[in-house]
């Protein structure tokens, strides 16, 4: 089977089944150890982002909804 009729099998998957393939996806690219490296370092920065909103918040009075 090639990539493109792969592709093209996608959209008749169950959402379900898009998750696990999104999945398995994912552990493949994570074994690059460059690829692992960017998407630790994407994780980080949008936990620290998070965490700012959070703070702000507080600051201001309010909880952040979400």
């Amino acid at each position: 089977m090639t990539a493109t009729e792969i592709v093209k099998e996608i959209p008749k998957l169950t959402e379900l089944e898009r998750r696990a393939v999104r999945q398995a996806l994912l552990d493949v690219a994570n074994q690059d150890p460059q690829i692992a490296a960017c998407n630790e370092a994407a994780l980080q920065g949008a936990l620290m982002l998070d965490r700012m909103e959070d703070d702000d918040a507080q600051r201001k009075g309010r909880v952040r909804s979400g």
